[in-house]
């Protein structure tokens, strides 16, 4: 039988970490690594690095003559951790992962040495060409964030801001558009944060401005995550009067209470939240929002509970990312009063629940009508695919992935549109 030397990157959490896995596969191929998995892990949570930890353990037991490797922001945050594991062979910075020269000249001595994240101060010119398995495309903007939010340990993951000048955002987008995708997504940890350390502060929407023009092949691109007290009329420009932005924004809301927000140490109110969306419905009819939403964060009482539970409606948030609070060891909001964890896990369920409601309610009101649609995954008598809005759908025909095309919508179940 012959041996499978075959390398691998195993990959956990955001938009940002799958950019940075299609760039370690590149590494790994260029400098003839065999043998070997990379796992690229989240530290967004506790429970993310219980599962990175898990799989790791699962995986080694199944494939013994395998090198693992650990790197990504569990990595970097909580190093000892992994290092004590007996099936983990090498741990590498966050930093040092998208670096040739970390895979040209690494050793398996457990633990790489780790640059202070808090000190980089360099962004990489990595070009990726095509991410497998995939049918839109992910460029990074800007890495690092410069906020402190009571509940995050990403920062000391990631370090500070640092943003990719306009010219290499524009390389890495002409480059994936002649490769033939048609959509691609920014992304970063704080890409409304965008700019703040370039020559002349370029903010995000004059990058995007920028971006569109000299890349009018583009057929759509999508933002990811959105801080709402960050974005200034710039954007509204560009959200009225440019089709291909997509009409979906996904804002990092996490409360609708005030108080709880300002423990946090978030830069929006609720109302700022809620004049928001009502701005981009007015310029851009039709549009969509997704939100991250905390429950039970420390202090959270029932009626701040409610607060978040209203500003769903009034934001008229349709997808919801939903997170019962998970206490991370050394940020300030671990030292606060805990909310009990059954409390939490229902306070989620709640809010989960009335996410289902919006999802429903949102399919509901798009019978009959006609949207475009990128291809996401073909099998032999249907495709799977999701609109402009992000909405998820099955095409009743084969439809070959990567592609645009426009259906009409004739029905949802299981939270699934039919076209």
């Amino acid at each position: 039988m012959k041996k499978n030397n075959k390398s691998e990157v195993i990959n956990f959490g955001c938009r940002l970490n799958i950019y940075e896995s299609e760039i370690i596969k590149n590494l790994i191929k260029k400098n003839n690594i065999k043998n070997t998995i990379v796992f690229n892990t989240c530290g967004v949570t506790n429970e993310a690095e219980r599962q990175a930890r898990q799989s790791i353990r699962k995986y080694k037991k199944n494939n013994p003559n395998k090198n693992i490797f650990v790197t990504g922001c569990a990595a970097q945050i909580n190093p000892n951790k992994f290092n004590m594991m007996k099936e983990v062979d090498l741990i590498i910075g966050n930093n040092q992962k998208i670096q040739e020269e970390t895979w040209k000249n690494f050793k398996l001595v457990k633990k790489q040495k780790f640059e202070n994240i808090m000190d980089v101060k360099k962004i990489y010119p990595n070009v990726v060409e095509k991410f497998d398995g995939n049918a839109r495309a992910y460029v990074e903007i800007q890495q690092g964030c410069n906020h402190r939010c009571t509940f995050c340990v990403i920062p000391f993951g990631r370090g500070n801001n640092r943003s990719v000048p306009i010219g290499l955002i524009t390389k890495r987008v002409k480059k994936l558009v002649s490769n033939g995708y048609k959509e691609v997504v920014l992304t970063g940890v704080d890409i409304t944060d965008y700019g703040n350390d370039l020559p002349g502060k370029p903010n995000l929407s004059q990058m995007i401005k920028r971006l569109l023009r000299l890349v009018p092949e583009l057929k759509q691109l999508r933002l990811s995550s959105l801080d709402c007290a960050e974005l200034n009329e710039d954007f509204w420009e560009i959200l009225k009067y440019e089709e291909r932005l997509m009409p979906h924004l996904h804002i990092s809301l996490q409360s609708g209470n005030d108080i709880i927000l300002k423990r946090m140490k978030r830069r929006h109110s609720r109302k700022q939240a809620i004049e928001f969306c009502e701005i981009a419905k007015k310029i851009r009819p039709g549009i969509v929002f997704g939100a991250d939403l905390i429950a039970g964060f420390p202090t959270e009482n029932n009626k701040m509970f409610e607060e978040t539970c209203s500003l769903i409606n009034e934001c008229d948030l349709t997808y919801l990312h939903v997170f019962p609070y998970s206490k991370r060891e050394g940020t300030p909001a671990a030292k606060m009063p805990q909310v009990a964890d059954l409390e939490k896990k229902q306070r989620a369920k709640q809010l989960r629940n009335i996410g289902n409601i919006q999802l429903n309610k949102y399919f509901a009101d798009l019978k009959g009508k006609e949207k475009t649609i990128l291809i996401e995954k073909e099998f032999k008598d249907y495709s799977l695919g999701k609109t402009q809005e992000y909405a998820p759908v099955r095409i009743n025909s084969r439809l070959e992935a990567g592609n645009l095309f426009k259906k009409r919508i004739i029905s949802f179940k299981d939270n699934l549109l039919i076209a």
